[in-house]
């Protein structure tokens, strides 16, 4: 094997430190006026592609193209840029309109327009094949809709071998992939030839921050706007959210002065 491209799909959503808000018509949550950043997971496939192209320069095959890439809103190109200054090459932005644009309706939300785990999956995998990718990165969930099913749809629409919630990668010179996950009880290592999906945990890397000589370059490197038309894929919604509400307040506890008043109060409860 000779070269990578790594394709690595970055989402907007609602910066993690911010705490949500269910909007008045309980359809979906507030995000007018809300700040929002890359996806955490993402952050963190970008980062991993970054470095397995600054380790191909003395082992492994060599790091030919990253591609950040995000289906959502206008504002998705700050994401797109983001990435670009932490070191992807290029980006690609598909244009999901957003509500004040009408691009949702009642019952639809979710920042990367009305696009489903299924849709994204189908525009990323025409994305690889125009491409010409044999590796794509991507964040094991978005911390908005908490799916945790594109990557697994990616691999199955390809017929690639997958490796999720990666926590460590490595790659051979004969293209082979190694990726140590973590397991209820310990670890899982698999090992699968390029090309392949791998979907990233927390506990795989740092990202770096952005510098700002990198955030200027990244101004001047190119971002192809398309539409989800483009593609020739089916998209469109299969799911339709009924209600959002928030959870009901948790209780206050009770302080007990010893483990029989303990044993005690948790039988009048029904516990044991």
């Amino acid at each position: 094997m000779s070269s990578l491209r790594i394709l690595v799909p970055v989402k907007r959503v609602i910066d993690y430190a911010v705490k949500p808000r269910v909007n008045k018509t309980q359809t979906a949550i507030e995000t007018a006026g809300v700040k929002h950043s890359m996806n955490p997971f993402d952050e963190l496939s970008i980062e991993e592609a970054v470095r397995l192209r600054e380790r191909s320069k003395t082992s492994g095959p060599k790091v030919e193209d990253i591609v950040a890439w995000s289906a959502g809103p206008q504002k998705a190109q700050d994401v797109l840029r983001t990435a670009m200054a932490m070191g992807a090459d290029r980006g690609i932005h598909v244009l999901v309109p957003d509500a004040s644009q009408g691009g949702k309706k009642d019952g639809e939300s979710g920042d990367g327009g009305d696009l489903e785990p299924l849709g994204v999956a189908k525009l990323l995998a025409k994305t690889v094949e125009q491409e010409k990718v044999n590796m794509v990165i991507l964040g094991k969930q978005s911390i908005d809709d908490d799916a945790n099913q594109t990557g697994q749809m990616l691999a199955g629409l390809l017929g690639w071998p997958q490796a999720t919630q990666a926590s460590k990668v490595e790659l051979g010179k004969d293209g082979e992939c190694t990726v140590v996950r973590e397991v209820d009880g310990g670890v899982e290592t698999l090992r699968a030839k390029v090309p392949i999906v791998i979907t990233t945990d927390l506990r795989l890397n740092e990202p770096r921050y952005a510098s700002l000589p990198n955030i200027m370059k990244a101004k001047k490197k190119p971002l192809v706007k398309k539409a989800p038309e483009d593609y020739g894929v089916d998209v469109k919604r299969r799911l339709r959210t009924v209600k959002v509400e928030e959870p009901p307040p948790r209780k206050g506890g009770q302080k007990v002065g010893s483990v029989d008043e303990m044993i005690g109060r948790l039988k009048e409860l029904g516990a044991i």
